[in-house]
């Protein structure tokens, strides 16, 4: 009686992103800017305007010409518990007590009572001592993916975007009484031999109906499908884009709780678990240059607050929370180098089950060949419930016709990412 436990929020985040082409550690993902410490909202180009601030849009120089994104994807994961290697682990361990138990037969207990029972002592202690070490434990993923055509204008400039986030959790809730439970049979021969005996009477049933722990795996996806616009305005000799980028806003959440002993993260895309929703929102942001050599910008993503239930599974419901997220950003820049500092002024939500985050960000980038640049830079939650993680990346420029730019980060709590993009000028 093998069950298949993958306890792995990799799979449930970055499988749901490559299933549904949507969904990152920001509401959007851009290779430079991720490089450089999730930076963006003053040293962004205009063709990834669209993606992390619209007034970008309206920088292009005038021998600038159409950008099209296709695309940057990135992915972020968090599992400071070593989830991943305990899952197979556990799934070992759980088929091992499930395939005791069914070879409990009165006439095995009768004939070679002292070899059954050790065995299913035994086996009674390496899931407890399993399910002791999982009590509380989490892992968590986000990946991104964007895709962005940008047609600068000297009167209004255009791009058509499409990007999406998402966000998946996995988390245990192991009930004490499982545990003693097992501890119980493996610290008393009696009985061991009493409930060994009940279940080769009874069915197996008779042990696993004793054994409540749950598994919970819970994502959300979010797809934004727009049109940016956005102008450049003279006011008192200081050169202020505007841009705003209203959206179609496409969300999936998903709620998957069951036993402990039973969990599959394959069944998470289920529609018993799985609900949608569909409504408008609207990204909005300024850029000011001031000298040659500074800009500064704004931006606001999801200026309308959105609160969407997930499917009620069991009793266990959650909500989505979609607010707005301002940042601001400042950025220093010449030819061959660019230092940039970006900072939220709101909080990022998420479930309601989860703490929220607040994060700030600086980064750098050398540009000593035309074709090639190197970039680095930080990223921090200031309100500590997210990992703090360096960053780094490279990008080419063969012909300053074609672009690819590579990233990675490495943090504390096991934190891991990498991402990528292409691009192309014509």
């Amino acid at each position: 009686m093998k069950k298949h436990f993958k306890f792995s929020v990799v799979s449930i985040a970055v499988s749901l992103f490559m299933a549904n082409q949507a969904g990152a550690a920001n509401t959007w993902t851009e290779s430079r800017s991720d490089a450089m410490g999730g930076t963006g909202v003053a040293s962004g180009n205009y063709g990834s305007g669209a993606l992390i601030n619209p007034a970008l849009l309206a920088k292009a120089k005038p021998d600038d010409d159409v950008t099209v994104i296709l695309p940057s994807v990135g992915v972020q994961v968090t599992d400071e518990d070593n989830l991943q290697d305990e899952i197979d682990t556990i799934n070992d361990k759980i088929n091992h007590y499930k395939d005791v138990v069914d070879d409990l037969t009165p006439r095995e207990i009768i004939t070679n009572p002292l070899g059954s029972i050790n065995q299913f002592q035994g086996a009674a202690k390496d899931l407890a001592d399993e399910l002791d070490y999982l009590k509380g434990k989490t892992a968590r993923a986000t990946a991104g993916a964007g895709l962005a055509v940008s047609i600068p204008n000297d009167v209004l400039s255009v791009a058509f975007m499409a990007k999406g986030y998402a966000h998946g959790r996995v988390s245990s809730s192991i009930d004490q009484q499982d545990i003693d439970y097992l501890r119980g049979i493996q610290q008393s021969k009696v009985v061991a031999a009493g409930v060994a005996l009940d279940a080769a009477l009874n069915g197996t049933d008779q042990i696993t109906k004793n054994l409540n722990s749950t598994a919970s795996g819970r994502a959300a996806i979010v797809s934004d499908y727009g049109v940016a616009v956005a102008r450049q305005f003279n006011l008192g000799g200081v050169p202020v884009s505007v841009g705003v980028t209203p959206k179609l806003q496409k969300t999936w959440l998903y709620n998957y709780t069951v036993s402990i002993y039973n969990f599959d993260s394959g069944d998470i895309n289920s529609s018993r678990y799985r609900n949608d929703d569909t409504g408008f929102n609207v990204d909005a942001g300024l850029a000011a240059d001031f000298g040659d050599n500074w800009t500064v910008g704004l931006t606001g993503k999801n200026l309308f607050s959105r609160d969407i239930d997930t499917k009620e599974v069991d009793g266990v419901r959650d909500t989505y929370q979609i607010s707005p997220v301002v940042t601001a950003g400042v950025a220093w820049h010449t030819d061959l180098v660019t230092l940039t500092a970006d900072g939220d002024l709101t909080e990022t939500k998420g479930f309601k089950s989860e703490e929220n985050s607040q994060y700030v960000g600086v980064g750098a980038e050398v540009t000593p060949l035309n074709w090639l640049a190197v970039r680095a830079g930080y990223r921090a939650d200031v309100k500590n419930n997210d990992s703090n993680v360096f960053t780094g990346g490279v990008g080419f420029a063969p012909f300053n016709r074609v672009h690819l730019d590579l990233m990675g980060l490495y943090g504390e709590d096991e934190t891991w990412g990498a991402g990528a993009q292409l691009s192309m000028t014509f």
